[in-house]
């Protein structure tokens, strides 16, 4: 039997389907007319985490187009007072935040057709050599055309031809030697905190808990370090690395080095760079002589430091609310250096305090840890610190697991100080993360904003620093009652 013939409601669908069909495949092929740049990768208006490409990219190409310029994303404000100049001028100094930023056989290049709103390169970049102290060593450190240069568009397309490698996601570049690198307190009380509340400005909403919405750092470079000379020697720099971004990639010397010697240019997604001679320019640094100081000018979340301080302590088996409060039974932890040979507390006044603190265990039921941190493992300095309320010890490396705290009414740091001595390192760390910092002349001690001028007097690094271990408990009972009364 013959099939029978399509009905005129069938016909009618099947030229409907037909004309779908065609107007779908015109609209899909290429127009006529003007070439528009191709825009390869990622860099685009979009940010590189919003991004959503569905093929690896590997080259920026812009063809007969003009050359995707910089963008300075954020870049600390401050006040220079001049090593260069006479004169106290405003500069933004030391920590600087870029999108599709070049580098050509090792020279960075900012391509803007507005040089002028381009911070002064003095105050992003230097030589990344030693520091030496003085304003003639000042002067050697300065950048020239060998290290960084700012160029138009039309110079870049010159130099760079039609396309660039690209350098993908977030990358934290160290413009510095090993000179303070390899040491746990420069390491992560210094350059993990700048850069971090560097990038964190880009984030004003980070909660209690550490939720973000920044991406990942993907890239940790250094332009002046092989991959041998990172390490400190409490083996913690690597710790703090590895747990704050598990999946990141350390680049070093040689590996820039290889792109230098390709003669081809790369370019940045975003970078973030740390430059320590720069950040010396900065006026926070000039305060609290912190390179770490200068990024606390730009705007940020309280809890900036929460997702690195919280990816730290859990790599090391607690959970990120571990600490802080005012009903959990308070921790107080003094480090003793008695074992370290260098700034120790006078025996007997050692002895007084430990007494003093025990008598606290037993009256108010606190818990008290004596501790050698070099007696300790990584994951017990770090989990004894990040259920601390109070850290106490004289001035050196072990209070570095503060950074561990978490920041609450009753956290305090008490430091110990050969009378009439002071530096900011711990006080500044301390009060940036929002907790309260106290320095003892045995039985005197301060606060911020009172607190003295940074001098290294003679006994500063002795062993025979005093202190009255009673004064100590006595702050220790108040700080703790007063703040169990204020969240009351």
């Amino acid at each position: 039997m013959a099939p029978a013939a399509p009905t005129p409601r069938e016909i009618l669908l099947l030229s409907l389907l037909l004309f779908i069909l065609l107007v779908t495949h015109s609209t899909s092929l290429p127009k006529s007319g003007l070439a528009k740049p191709e825009l390869k990768g990622n860099l685009s208006a979009v940010p590189p985490a919003l991004s959503r490409s569905k093929t690896i990219d590997t080259q920026l190409i812009w063809s007969a187009s003009p050359v995707p310029q910089t963008k300075i994303v954020s870049h600390v404000p401050g006040k220079f007072h001049a090593v260069i100049s006479s004169s106290a001028l405003t500069r933004p100094s030391g920590w600087t935040i870029l999108d599709r930023l070049y580098i050509l056989k090792g020279v960075l290049y900012i391509v803007s057709d507005e040089p002028r709103t381009v911070p002064d390169i003095r105050f992003i970049y230097s030589k990344g050599v030693f520091i030496q102290p003085g304003p003639e060593a000042a002067e050697t450190r300065i950048p020239s055309d060998e290290d960084i240069r700012i160029i138009s568009s039309s110079e870049a397309k010159k130099l760079f031809g039609s396309g660039a490698q690209i350098m993908g996601g977030v990358t934290f570049l160290v413009n510095d030697p090993p000179q303070f690198i390899t040491h746990y307190y420069h390491w992560s009380a210094e350059l993990w905190f700048g850069f971090w509340r560097t990038y964190s400005s880009l984030d004003t909403a980070i909660t209690s808990e550490g939720n973000t919405t920044l991406p990942a750092v993907r890239r940790l470079m250094f332009n002046h370090l092989d991959a041998f000379h990172w390490r400190d020697y409490a083996l913690m720099n690597q710790w703090v690395v590895r747990s704050s971004f598990p999946s990141i990639i350390m680049e070093f010397i040689d590996d820039w080095r290889d792109r230098a010697e390709m003669g081809r240019p790369f370019v940045f997604d975003r970078v973030v760079i740390a430059d320590r001679s720069a950040a010396m320019l900065s006026y926070n640094y000039a305060r609290y002589q912190r390179t770490a100081g200068a990024p606390m000018a730009l705007p940020g979340s309280v809890n900036w430091w929460m997702p690195i301080r919280n990816n730290v302590v859990e790599f090391a088996g607690l959970g990120p609310a571990i600490g802080g409060g005012t009903t959990s039974i308070p921790v107080i932890t003094y480090i003793s250096r008695q074992q370290w040979g260098r700034r120790m507390l006078i025996p007997e006044h050692h002895d007084k305090l430990v007494k003093e603190l025990y008598k606290l265990r037993d009256q108010y039921g606190y818990e008290v840890n004596v501790v050698n941190a070099e007696a300790m493992s990584r994951v017990e300095q770090i989990q004894l610190a990040a259920r601390t309320t109070i850290m106490m010890g004289v001035h050196g490396n072990g209070l570095t697991s503060l950074i561990w705290m978490k920041p609450s009414p009753r956290s305090t740091v008490m430091e110990f100080f050969y009378p009439q001595g002071f530096a900011h390192d711990y006080e500044y760390t301390t009060r940036a993360l929002g907790m309260v910092h106290y320095g003892f002349w045995n039985s005197e001690y301060f606060t911020s904003p009172a607190v003295p001028i940074p001098k290294y007097v003679e006994g500063f690094q002795g062993n025979a620093i005093p202190l009255d271990g009673e004064a100590v408990a006595r702050l220790c009972v108040e700080r703790l009652t007063l703040a169990s009364e204020v969240d009351d």
